[in-house]
């Protein structure tokens, strides 16, 4: 995690100065905190997919395997880009990863044997305090039932016409927090966007 003065500089410009101090003071405890509090408490508009939300009964696939199921899933895309009163020339999509349970997945790596049961438990901590720049873990909370995490490079994408306008309210699983957000595109941006891959791209000699 950056500093706090630099968290300062980055908080959303729209927050209300009660809300700013409040997602300031959840930032300072990190990652002391990641518990419910990543979830809203109060309800958004019931009809809106957000950024962040937890979405049941998605189209996932894991490829190259060809099987096509529905699953519950984490929406990556921008809120106002998948808003569907934002017109456009073509129609928008939407990405997201599907959501795993924590505990099947240790109980899997148990059983693969793979690493000694230390070695298990320390990675299931460090998904849990938000270490590994590639999984975001999901605490349990809201209509989401048992912990839980992404793999943020197990990408799908489904049109957005998918999902019924009046289905959303009872296919949401949950909506993040102010809190809960800034982590979620804090970590996107370091799986995506990572500027130091130490790697020197410079262009073509244009010498004939």
């Amino acid at each position: 995690m950056p500093s706090l003065e630099d968290l300062q500089v980055y908080l959303p410009k729209y927050l209300s100065p009660e809300s700013e101090k409040y997602l300031f003071e959840e930032l300072k405890h990190f990652p002391k905190n990641i518990d419910d509090r990543l979830y809203a408490s109060y309800p958004l508009e019931p009809d809106i997919i957000y950024q962040g939300d937890g979405i049941d009964g998605l189209l996932v696939v894991n490829l190259p395997d060809p099987l096509i199921a529905k699953a519950p899933v984490m929406i990556f895309s921008n809120t106002c880009d998948i808003d569907p009163r934002n017109k456009r020339l073509f129609p928008s999509t939407l990405v997201y990863s599907p959501v795993f349970n924590l505990q099947k997945y240790r109980d899997g790596l148990i059983a693969s044997k793979m690493k000694d049961a230390a070695a298990i438990e320390s990675h299931i901590e460090s998904i849990k305090k938000q270490r590994i720049t590639q999984m975001f873990y999901l605490p349990k909370g809201e209509s989401l039932q048992n912990e839980s995490f992404v793999f943020l490079d197990k990408i799908n994408s489904c049109d957005n016409t998918f999902l019924e306008k009046q289905e959303i309210k009872n296919l949401r699983l949950f909506t993040l927090s102010n809190y809960g957000l800034y982590l979620f595109i804090f970590k996107l941006s370091i799986h995506f966007t990572r500027i130091t891959e130490n790697i020197d791209r410079s262009p073509r000699s244009t010498d004939s």
